[in-house]
């Protein structure tokens, strides 16, 4: 993994603006945070394979029997990869990460994610952004794929109308040591407002960075870029000029709420 200092705001837009259209993004809070799902940060320490998928099966089967007692706005999702994004949409734990086709909307998400608090007392921070190769990553895991199944016949361009069926009937079940990259094929309004995408190890039993550090993608460039937060109120300024703020991303009355916050926020460091 690459890292890159970016020192001011006309850093953030040139190195952002020139990587290509094939690449996704991921925004974070902490530069010290690594690159993992929730399920990785649940378990922590305690992380294992068995563990993995015990925790993965829990959470699923609780969340679908008890998904007609609370839901009243999404249509029953048909398949394992919807069933996990719905439950990431919500706060459950799952092997997803979120990434993003803008590199602005990672920014925003690693902004938004800071705490008051933290702006204050932390001037000496720093946020991050990650940013993978989507094209030569995906390449690499479908020629994974066919190399130890020749009946395997897609490519990326064939995958956009089968994302749920490959990811149900191929990946997962038997869980190749591949990073994923994909959405459902039913997406909900949000995620489709924020350009989302999601990152997934096709093993279980197998953290993302690890995936991601092996021999298969050796060469696929993924990128840290390094922000400080004395940065974040100029770079909240280019972001409102952009119109990118919650009130846009989450498009109900939670984003009204965080774009207030974040506003208030900028004011008061």
């Amino acid at each position: 993994m690459t890292q890159i200092d970016l020192l001011s705001p006309e850093d953030v837009i040139s190195q952002l603006n020139e990587l290509p259209n094939s690449y996704i993004f991921r925004g974070q809070a902490s530069a010290h945070w690594n690159l993992e799902s929730s399920l990785e940060r649940l378990l922590g320490d305690n992380w294992s394979s068995v563990r993995a998928r015990q925790f993965e099966d829990f959470a699923l089967q609780r969340f679908r029997s008890k998904f007609h007692l609370y839901d009243g706005e999404n249509i029953e999702p048909t398949s394992r990869l919807a069933w996990l994004s719905l439950m990431q949409h919500y706060g459950a734990p799952t092997r997803l990460i979120d990434f993003t086709e803008s590199p602005f909307v990672a920014l925003y998400f690693a902004m938004e994610s800071i705490s008051p608090t933290e702006l204050q007392t932390n001037k000496g921070s720093s946020m991050a952004i990650f940013a993978l190769d989507y094209s030569k990553m995906m390449d690499a895991s479908i020629d994974f794929i066919k190399n130890n199944d020749a009946k395997f016949l897609e490519s990326r361009e064939s995958l956009q109308l089968k994302q749920d069926t490959v990811f149900d009937d191929i990946v997962d079940p038997h869980s190749y040591k591949i990073a994923w990259a994909t959405e459902p094929q039913r997406i909900n309004k949000r995620l489709d407002r924020q350009s989302g995408c999601f990152l997934v190890s096709g093993d279980r039993a197998s953290k993302i960075e690890e995936i991601l550090t092996s021999r298969i993608y050796n060469e696929i460039n993924l990128t840290k870029f390094i922000i400080p937060f004395t940065l974040y109120d100029n770079l909240f300024a280019l972001l409102r000029k952009m119109n990118l703020n919650s009130k846009s991303l989450y498009g109900d009355l939670q984003g009204l709420c965080k774009s207030i916050r974040m506003e208030l926020q900028v004011y008061a460091s």
